[in-house]
């Protein structure tokens, strides 16, 4: 967290503040900000998005000591967005993953997301607005959820995918479900294939589906990669090495859309 500092938009003693709020399926993420980045904070979204919403809020007033009065605007996405009955305004994720990668790069004109239930990508212009996307949500292959479910079938955290697949040589995973890929993974444990090489299989297959959705958009300047998933370097390299282009990823890969949220409300203050 930072200091208070001085603004434009301080009125006497008080400053002004926007708070964007992503319910994902797996984790809400809030961001406080008044023009920069003031607090951030990240939550299991639980079996209520609601209440994980309402939880993060509580948590960036309480671990910065401001006051509710001070946040001018609030603005929710993703799909726990409905949920919210706090907002000032509800904004899809698309929009906010847009602005949030911008306000990080201004040189930004692809976003690749892979959250915990879809994954997505996104064609920006030069203010960060949404040209074109493309969105899968209708199977979980690539996903977070998949890749824990193929973790779990390694009997491993799913934060040691790296360092199992490293430097090892991938296995081929060929289906595009994840009931059939857990079936291939079971098959290859069972054959004596190893952790190292399914895990490095399980991060080529997430790189291909992810590929394969970057093919069907205008890839152009700088690509960014968000969402949970975007924390595996190993994956963030494999893609770089199919689509021959450098990928930025942000100090924390989860609260893009949250910071777009934010942005998006810090905006409509200004006005």
């Amino acid at each position: 967290m930072k200091e208070r500092k001085e603004t434009g938009l301080y009125k006497g003693e008080i400053a002004l503040y926007s708070v964007g709020i992503d319910a994902g399926s797996v984790a809400t993420k809030g961001v406080l900000f008044d023009g920069e980045i003031v607090h951030t904070v990240t939550l299991p979204t639980g079996w209520s998005p609601k209440t994980a919403s309402e939880n993060v809020l509580n948590a960036l007033l309480k671990d910065t000591g401001v006051k509710r009065e001070e946040v001018k605007k609030i603005i929710g996405t993703g799909y726990g967005r409905i949920s919210m009955d706090f907002l000032d305004k509800a904004v899809t994720e698309i929009t906010c993953h847009g602005k949030g990668a911008h306000f990080l790069n201004n040189k930004i004109r692809t976003i690749l997301d892979i959250g915990g239930q879809d994954s997505k990508v996104i064609s920006l212009d030069e203010r960060g607005n949404v040209c074109d996307f493309l969105m899968n949500d209708k199977c979980a292959a690539g996903t977070g959820r998949f890749l824990q479910v193929m973790t779990n079938l390694l009997g491993e955290e799913i934060e040691k995918i790296d360092t199992l697949a490293q430097d090892a040589s991938p296995e081929s995973i060929t289906s595009m479900c994840t009931v059939f890929a857990e079936s291939e993974v079971i098959s290859l444990l069972a054959n004596g294939a190893s952790k190292e090489s399914v895990a490095a299989g399980i991060i080529e297959s997430i790189a291909n589906r992810a590929t394969s959705l970057l093919s069907k958009i205008n890839i152009s300047n700088e690509v960014a990669f968000t969402g949970g998933v975007a924390k595996s370097q190993v994956l963030k390299r494999a893609i770089e090495e199919k689509i021959k282009k450098p990928i930025y990823i942000a100090d924390d890969t989860q609260i893009v859309g949250a910071l777009g949220a934010a942005v998006i409300g810090f905006n409509r203050i200004k006005k």
